[in-house]
């Protein structure tokens, strides 16, 4: 056991987490020539397309030192804030932390948010400099930075390339210097924490846990604490480029366990493993329990593919545990379900994982964020809002209260005016601007959460140039005047496109959302009034004009009489259409509403 390591990688996003796990593979030739590739962890197409870590991955490595040879066990984390909670399970597996800071970007929001998290469990802190052969970093002023945010030695730094391989060997000492060995009792009752899971067609689900206690060994009968549900072990083994079965993992380790389990909900990351016979008494106190921050609906394009979307859901959630969702109905669109999303990323990411890994094509209405309403007759009894349809009526409402966070924002200083004036148009209120350096300002905002959930990243990384980073917790609730916003297409309520909007912004919003639409809706045989309403009052409208036919082209000359009757009889013929008429929405509607700044 003394000469096991776990140990993760935790950092901003591109700061080279992923990069510098590959150089560490290769320096302990965990891979072999033949497998090497660019970020070699990220085992998803989404991942390399858009360069980013979304899910941690976990490999062991051999490593050998003054003739001592040593088992690493490394995770590479995502750096988004979206994915922080694959990294709050990364870090409860883990005995110590490799902080990652890019020389040119210096320290970012995600790398101290990332880092107090590491510090709650502490962890132990392995500061490293990476990027250090780029023409445009400046190691003196980030190593400046890191010993005011650590309190460490600049000597304690240590200087890398993730490119070039650079200062590899130095960091596998220093993890074998300084990360504590994994501390338990190989002797007593098994007691494992399981820290991720996947889903695998052929097998079932496959687990991934650490050993706090005890030892497990293939056939032995195993007990899942949450559950209480007991399974034999039919394979475990490590995590290597491929999965290596063993006879036993012992105290400490890291390993993945094979029970043919089938339903995805008897699996629940941070649950405990025990024995069955001799069975622990304590838990594990695993991670807190996952808040989503954005809601949204998603729904199947066809009806009859709702068990089909169901079950792809299921399989998953137990690839990202962060998702959450729940069966709801809508009269637009028919049965789907009312997902709880971390961030606007991890949406758009849940969206095209169910596309390329399931084959379902879906339907996302308009993200919200959970609210508090309370009616005039219940002061006290909170009503919870996720969709804009549970907003009591105007009448009967108290008062709305709506989650705020605490964001922070570091920039340079030159950009500090256009994000100021961002935060403030989205009714932010500034409580804090720490200079970090001349040139590096850190603004602390608090700010309602719905105003960040449509377009608050990408309009603060336009303002700023791309160097401003974002960062955000929740702080709780704040009374708030809020209004739901309703979209009327040929006078029928459209309720997937409704949204609970503050009062000073829905008359803006409302006739924007009516412009959008009646460039996107087609046209038909008959007008189609598109009404912005508040309860009963409208407070915009568009008219999407009839396509018409020239009933007229056959009266050359004559009374204009003639002509009359003939446009008469096609109004009353357009007329009794629009009481008929259906007007289909198209997907693209539904999205665009998102991006009405375009």
């Amino acid at each position: 056991m003394k000469n096991i390591r776990n140990f993760c990688i935790i950092a901003h996003i591109d700061h080279g987490k992923s990069t510098l796990a590959d150089r560490l593979l290769e320096y302990t030739n965990t891979v072999t020539d033949r497998e090497k590739k660019d970020q070699l962890l990220d085992s998803m197409d989404l991942e390399r397309e858009r360069g980013i870590t979304i899910k941690s991955h976990a490999i062991q490595m051999d490593y050998e030192q003054d003739g001592e040879a040593y088992i690493l066990n490394l995770i590479d984390t995502p750096g988004h804030v979206d994915f922080s909670y694959e990294v709050s399970r990364s870090i409860a597996a883990c005995e110590g932390a490799l902080l990652i800071v890019d020389a040119a970007q210096s320290i970012q929001a995600q790398t101290i948010s990332n880092l107090y998290l590491a510090l709650d469990n502490d962890l132990e802190i392995i500061p490293i400099l990476n990027k250090i052969d780029l023409p445009s970093a400046n190691p003196e002023e980030v190593t400046d930075d890191i010993v005011d945010l650590l309190g460490c030695d600049p000597e304690e730094i240590i200087h890398a390339s993730g490119k070039t391989g650079f200062g590899v060997d130095k960091i596998l000492e220093a993890i074998i210097d300084r990360v504590p060995a994994p501390k338990g009792d190989p002797n007593g009752p098994l007691q494992a924490l399981i820290f991720d899971s996947v889903y695998n067609s052929y097998r079932g689900v496959e687990t991934y846990f650490r050993i706090l206690n005890g030892e497990i060994k293939k056939g032995q009968r195993v007990k899942f604490m949450s559950t209480g549900n007991e399974y034999f072990a039919d394979e475990v083994g490590t995590l290597k480029l491929n999965q290596v079965p063993k006879q036993v993992i012992k105290t400490g380790d890291v390993g993945y366990l094979i029970t043919g389990i089938k339903t995805a909900s008897e699996v629940k990351v941070g649950d405990t493993i025990t024995d069955a016979v001799n069975p622990t008494q304590n838990k594990i106190e695993g991670f807190e329990d996952v808040k989503p921050m954005v809601f949204a609906g998603i729904y199947p394009v066809d009806t009859e593919d709702y068990e089909e979307l169901r079950a792809s859901m299921e399989k998953l959630q137990l690839n990202d545990a962060s998702l959450v969702f729940v069966p709801e109905s809508s009269a637009a669109l028919g049965f789907g379900f009312r997902c709880g999303f971390l961030g606007m990323l991890h949406l758009e990411i849940i969206q095209e994982r169910l596309e390329r890994e399931f084959d379902m094509t879906v339907i996302t209405t308009v993200p919200n964020v959970s609210y508090h309403a309370f009616t005039h007759k219940h002061t006290q009894d909170i009503i919870l809002v996720n969709n804009p349809t549970d907003l009591p009526e105007p009448s009967t409402l108290n008062r709305v209260e709506e989650p705020y966070i605490k964001a922070s924002i570091i920039t340079k200083a030159e950009f500090v005016g256009p994000v100021m004036s961002l935060c403030i148009q989205k009714r932010g209120e500034i409580t804090n601007q720490t200079y970090l350096t001349t040139e590096r300002v850190e603004l602390t905002f608090d700010m309602p959460l719905s105003e960040i959930v449509f377009d608050f990243y990408d309009r603060l990384k336009t303002v700023s140039k791309g160097y401003a980073s974002f960062d955000y917790h929740p702080i709780g609730l704040r009374e708030s005047k809020l209004v739901r916003v309703d979209i009327l297409l040929n006078a029928q309520p459209v309720d997937a496109l409704s949204a609970l909007l503050h009062a000073s912004t829905a008359f803006d919003i409302g006739k924007k959302m009516c412009e959008k639409l009646r460039q996107l809706i087609p046209r038909q045989q008959f007008d189609i009034p598109i009404q912005a309403a508040i309860g009963a009052k409208i407070i915009a409208r568009e008219t999407i004009k009839a396509l018409r036919k020239d009933v007229t082209a056959k009266c050359y000359g004559g009374d204009i009489s003639r002509k009359r009757k003939l446009l008469e009889k096609q109004k009353k013929g357009k007329k009794r259409m629009r009481q008929v008429g259906n007007v289909e929405i198209p997907q693209q509607a539904f999205m665009a509403v998102l991006k009405l700044n375009d």
